[in-house]
């Protein structure tokens, strides 16, 4: 008798109602998942990247970290943390930064669990398998609930997104390097080992 094999979806959504804390506490007892759930409530559970992605990941992470030790603006974060964002949704971007005063604006309680805000700083860089339309839904997500610039950065086509309040999105094709804005001052990150 030959082995049944299931196949799911790269991301899983699930029809569970949950608590904030219910959520919070599903997210730490499985800590080898990565869970968001959408502003209606939906949990939705994603794989962990392969090595390419996680290298790509860790070079965008490393050029925020590196910037953000200079000039001590804010707070970096990698793709582990959550965010509740102010329409509800729990969401975790590859890396994010936050404004210094923003942070500081928190309860040392709220520095625990998921960050009870929207990042000024979110960087999307999907993995082979991950949905280009529905990572572009959830960057307009953040873009509608106050980051301020989003960079969402496609590997395979060698494209980026750039998210922006109040304007439409730009597309560069194949760039060398990204500003940081007045979001990120001085910031620029070298794009080319991201995209190779």
């Amino acid at each position: 008798m030959d082995a049944a094999t299931v196949s799911l979806p790269p991301t899983l959504q699930l029809s569970l109602n949950l608590t904030d804390e219910q959520f919070f506490q599903l997210c730490q007892n499985n800590r080898e998942l990565q869970f968001e759930r959408t502003a209606s409530g939906e949990p939705i559970i994603m794989p962990p990247t392969g090595g390419e992605t996680g290298n790509r990941n860790f070079e965008i992470t490393v050029g925020i970290g590196i910037w953000n030790k200079k000039y001590n603006l804010g707070k970096g974060f990698d793709s582990s943390t959550g965010f509740k964002l102010p329409n509800g949704a729990n969401r975790s971007s590859d890396a994010s930064w936050v404004k210094q005063e923003r942070w500081e604006a928190l309860t040392p309680q709220q520095k625990q669990k998921f960050i009870p805000l929207c990042p000024d700083f979110v960087v999307e860089l999907p993995s082979p398998n991950d949905s280009l339309k529905q990572t572009q839904l959830k960057m307009q997500e953040y873009i509608d609930n106050g980051a301020r610039l989003g960079w969402l950065i496609d590997a395979k086509t060698r494209r980026v997104e750039i998210y922006r309040p109040d304007r439409t999105v730009e597309l560069l094709e194949n760039p060398v390097n990204l500003s940081g804005e007045e979001v990120l001052p001085g910031f620029v990150l070298d794009i080319s080992a991201v995209l190779s």
